[in-house]
């Protein structure tokens, strides 16, 4: 990475970002869609992950046939207003006032934006920047990787003071979380879907691209939460998502 382009300011907020609502088949499980804005002291703006794409707040019935993402489970909200330039705008913010853009991984969940942000670095591991294109779903890989300056980490990584990347595979081959020190609310660590939800720890990761992997990284970012005494927000938590400040709301 290119030190010239790490943050140079500390987190003074974290804002949730509220990218819809999803029914997973299998279980009935209702999980929010998340993405993270996190602002510093030095007007710096940091958009984490980006959500489903666009197409999905115009027709979900028609994209998700397009997707196959039936075999899974349903949108079941998902209008503009759930999209990265509304959710933004809620706190303030325009698509132009990204500086960086962290992709903790390309799932479809995920990705959907990452071509929405022209002339912004991205952020994201060096293995899953690697692959021929993002993952996506299900064998499906309709995106290519967007023209940008990437920033590609293979461990972890202090992208500024107060704000650290880590690495944490298993549910991909490039998954990420972040640690993020907040002047008030103290440490913040975003697992990401390292740790989609509490009861996978129990569950032994039992759907990840590699469960052991996933285990290991679990262990590791659970142990870094318990040192710090950190506010843990969760990749797709149903019980934590409906208690979790939105935008405009924030984590300071």
């Amino acid at each position: 990475m290119n030190s010239e382009i790490y943050i140079k300011g500390k987190p003074v907020s974290l804002t949730v970002l509220d990218y819809g609502l999803f029914k997973v088949h299998a279980n009935g499980r209702v999980i929010g869609i998340v993405g993270f804005l996190i602002r510093t002291d030095r007007d710096e703006t940091i958009l984490v992950d980006t959500g489903f794409p666009a197409k999905y707040a115009y027709d979900i019935e028609a994209s998700s046939a397009e997707d196959k993402l039936g075999s899974f489970g349903v949108v079941l909200s998902l209008t503009e207003e759930n999209l990265p330039k509304a959710q933004l705008a809620k706190a303030g913010v325009a698509m132009d006032d990204v500086d960086l853009l962290v992709m903790t991984h390309t799932h479809i969940d995920h990705v959907g934006g990452i071509a929405d942000f022209p002339g912004r670095p991205i952020l994201m591991s060096a293995a899953e920047r690697a692959l021929e294109k993002p993952i996506y779903w299900s064998g499906l890989k309709p995106l290519d990787w967007p023209d940008r300056e990437y920033m590609l980490v293979d461990g972890d990584v202090d992208l500024g003071p107060g704000l650290k990347v880590l690495a944490a595979p298993g549910h991909t081959i490039g998954q990420l979380a972040l640690l993020v020190e907040l002047p008030e609310t103290g440490p913040v660590l975003l697992t990401g879907d390292a740790i989609s939800r509490p009861a996978e720890i129990d569950e032994r990761f039992d759907t990840a691209d590699d469960p052991t992997a996933a285990i290991e990284s679990a262990d590791r970012l659970m142990r870094l939460a318990a040192e710090k005494g950190a506010m843990i927000i969760y990749g797709h938590s149903p019980e934590q998502w409906p208690q979790l400040k939105k935008s405009p709301e924030f984590y300071a």
